[in-house]
């Protein structure tokens, strides 16, 4: 200490970082975060799954059709039960409820941020499967380059949807949950022409405008705003 006196707090510091420093490897902490946010991602989703099961069963479209093919499949036409086995109407009207569900689970295709969860998905199989995702895009990528930019290909169906979806930003998942008629729309205007896309996007803005400029909510926001404000800071006194 005294031949290097600058050299003391180094050395305190050092000895005491070793001393106090926890002994649980680093590894697990980022296992277990990764296994716990992966747990918790799951139930999410089946939760908002069931959550959007549970709406179409009230929308009287879905819940017409549901009840015909559980007519048609003999699910609904049981005969009454009689004696002991009788149950009581609240029973029956609860499992009629679960058969139209499960028909509705089986016939229709909830696209979005409410498709059925895959287990695929979350975020540890993600990770694990990130050098496999790595190389299929990398191979993807060399065959667009090689079939649309060195032998000049036309794009197929699935191809101008990709570059349309490219040009909107948006995901995967938000773009399936868009109506057919919608891409067959975008498919119809050529929006995979870049050109046609800034045409169509400049539409949509004007469209949005209007709709703003007619909507009793806003106009109420702006009558406050040119009224009153946000508010203002002062540094005048009272």
């Amino acid at each position: 200490m005294l031949d290097h006196p600058e050299e003391y707090y180094r050395h305190y510091y050092h000895y005491y970082s070793r001393r106090l420093a926890p002994k649980v490897d680093v590894r697990i902490v980022i296992l277990v975060t990764v296994c716990a946010i992966s747990v918790f991602q799951f139930f999410s989703w089946w939760s908002s799954y069931n959550e959007a099961i549970n709406y179409l069963a009230t929308v009287p479209k879905y819940r017409i059709q549901a009840t015909e093919i559980a007519r048609q499949q003999g699910l609904l036409n049981r005969s009454k039960e009689k004696g002991k086995n009788r149950r009581s109407k609240e029973e029956i009207r609860e499992e009629e409820e679960e058969i139209i569900k499960d028909i509705i689970k089986n016939k229709i295709d909830i696209k979005g941020g409410y498709q059925k969860p895959k287990i695929y998905d979350i975020l540890l199989f993600q990770i694990l499967l990130a050098p496999f995702y790595l190389c299929k895009y990398i191979v993807w990528y060399c065959w667009w380059i090689y079939c649309f930019t060195i032998k000049g290909q036309e794009y197929g169906v699935e191809e101008k949807l990709y570059i349309i979806r490219r040009y909107m930003k948006m995901s995967q998942s938000q773009f399936d949950s868009l109506e057919d008629h919608q891409k067959e729309t975008f498919l119809e205007r050529q929006l995979w022409i870049r050109e046609n896309y800034e045409v169509y996007k400049q539409e949509q803005e004007e469209e949005l405008k209007k709709k703003m400029a007619m909507d009793p909510r806003w106009k109420r926001y702006r009558r406050w705003m040119r009224n009153e404000g946000p508010g203002r800071l002062t540094f005048i006194d009272d």
